[in-house]
């Protein structure tokens, strides 16, 4: 089935028939080796010159919580894996393939993208859609579905790297294409591992959805072996069955995967089983489970969550689901963002993925992932950190928000020239807050420096919005002003601009 979903064009991918802990023990440690850290002695002798970087050095630990708060990347269609050190994240960027790589999961939104592959061939370099890269040998096979500018070309592509890096360089390898499906649709490649053997699985033309799960033989990782086989899965839905993934555990093979159109709040995941001496390409052998596994959480302000992956923590002993879903139950494709939570194991051997957290919901790091020194303030003045925050002029605040902010408040004015002034201690730091069809345009500075104009409006009111980055700074004590302007753009209907977390890292 077709839904007239795939001709709206989203900004970043075209649709597809797709407790707190306050550790003040260190918040007052930290504070301390802050203004330590502040006091610059003269360099008379090399052990003095030393203390700076110290105190700095102890500052970060101090800072350090062991904890992260979604999101984790701005864009769709998340796959990851945590490889040599790092995790390395891809998501849709429709033109190319970016990659983000970091030692800490929590610094990931932080992370410099690198592009690892782009291409010149016409009929294969728009649309680039759903990227996923798994090691093979010595080598790292990237795959991913593009077309020519039209929606019914989408086709399914490997590249393989120059070396032993999932950042590449990468080369293009070959198209796969099942005999029976070689001109027809085909989109978010998945690959199965199977008793040895490897699959691939995805979404594409089948006799039950025009977006249908489909599993075909692989005699290497870039070599399609014989026919693709249809999965008749179930869904809750009619119109989509999509993103398939894996996990193997307890004597099976769960194949977990998206149902419903992705713009809608919807989208879910739903899952089925095969045991471990079967064969994938009998579709009876597989096994339905029954209802989504993975769906809205409306009590947390999370909608459409789906189109995951599964990674592990660092030291191998959790599992961990990344997935993309929203903070808005309208029906758009747009605000979709990635998000990261622990999944668990039901007594009877299935995967339990939980329910999706609050996007802003601090989370213990993985296991095994050394921290990002980072922390949070909140916008009522309240920090796990040496930060702080003060405004001048009249500001409002409430709790109206509720779930789409942090700790279920903001602020928000409109009065021209109002000012909230972040103090903060650190390199970089990420503002969340709520966009809205009232919002304007706010200007922000770092340290006093040339303001940079911001447009907080949007055409559907989302919360936990990422609106502003700093660029990277010296470590130390820094601010950033958030100046009310009083002018929106002709698109909205008032001038304020909200006030609700920010996210402050000192790696």
């Amino acid at each position: 089935m077709r839904t007239q979903s795939r001709t709206a064009p989203p900004p970043s991918r075209p649709p597809r028939s797709r407790p707190r802990r306050l550790l003040g023990a260190l918040v007052a440690l930290g504070l301390v080796l802050v203004a330590l850290s502040a006091v610059r002695p003269a360099p008379a002798t090399a052990a003095q010159a030393a203390r700076p970087a110290a105190q700095a050095a102890a500052a970060r630990q101090a800072a350090a919580t062991g904890t992260f708060r979604n999101p984790l990347n701005t864009g769709p269609d998340p796959f990851m894996t945590y490889w040599n050190g790092n995790y390395y994240l891809t998501t849709t960027q429709g033109g190319s393939i970016r990659m983000w790589r970091s030692p800490s999961l929590s610094t990931l939104l932080t992370a410099d993208p690198i592009t690892v592959w782009t291409d010149t061939d016409a009929s294969r370099n728009r649309d680039v859609w759903a990227p996923e890269f798994y090691r093979f040998g010595n080598r790292w096979y990237l795959y991913y579905t593009a077309d020519d500018g039209t929606d019914d070309h989408h086709r399914i592509y490997v590249a393989e790297s120059d070396r032993d890096d999932p950042a590449g360089p990468y080369h293009f390898k070959a198209k796969l294409a099942p005999p029976n499906h070689a001109a027809d649709f085909a989109i978010d490649p998945g690959i199965l591992q199977h008793n040895g053997r490897l699959y691939l699985a995805y979404s594409g033309i089948n006799p039950y959805q025009h977006n249908g799960l489909n599993i075909a033989p692989l005699s290497n990782p870039y070599t399609v072996s014989g026919d693709a086989v249809a999965i008749n899965a179930a869904g809750g839905c009619p119109e989509v069955r999509e993103g398939p993934e894996f996990l193997y555990r307890n004597g099976r093979t769960w194949m977990t995967y998206s149902t419903c159109d992705t713009g809608k709040p919807d989208y879910q995941v739903w899952m089925m089983s095969l045991p471990s001496n079967a064969d994938p390409l009998v579709p009876g052998n597989w096994t339905q489970h029954q209802g989504a596994v993975f769906s809205r959480a409306d009590d947390h302000g999370v909608f459409g969550p789906g189109h995951h992956a599964f990674f592990t923590s660092p030291d191998g002993t959790q599992d961990w689901i990344v997935y993309h879903a929203k903070t808005t139950s309208a029906y758009t494709y747009s605000d979709r963002t990635t998000r990261a939570q622990r999944i668990g194991w039901n007594a009877d051997g299935s995967p339990n993925l939980g329910v999706p957290l609050a996007t802003g919901a601090t989370q213990d790091l993985p296991s095994g992932d050394p921290g990002p020194g980072g922390y949070w303030i909140n916008d009522d003045g309240r920090s796990n950190g040496p930060g702080s925050l003060s405004y001048t002029g009249a500001w409002n605040s409430g709790t109206g928000c509720g779930v789409q902010c942090f700790w279920g408040d903001d602020h928000w004015s409109d009065g021209a020239g109002n000012t909230a002034t972040f103090t903060f201690t650190g390199t970089r730091i990420a503002l969340l807050s709520v966009r809205d069809t009232g919002n304007g345009y706010a200007a922000v500075s770092i340290d006093g420096g040339a303001e940079q104009r911001l447009d907080y409006y949007g055409a559907i009111r989302t919360g936990e919005t990422l609106q502003f980055l700093s660029p990277r700074l010296p470590y130390g004590q820094h601010t950033l002003r958030v100046r009310v302007t009083g002018e929106h753009d002709a698109q909205s209907g008032a001038s304020f601009v909200s006030v609700d977390r920010a996210e402050v890292y000192v790696n």
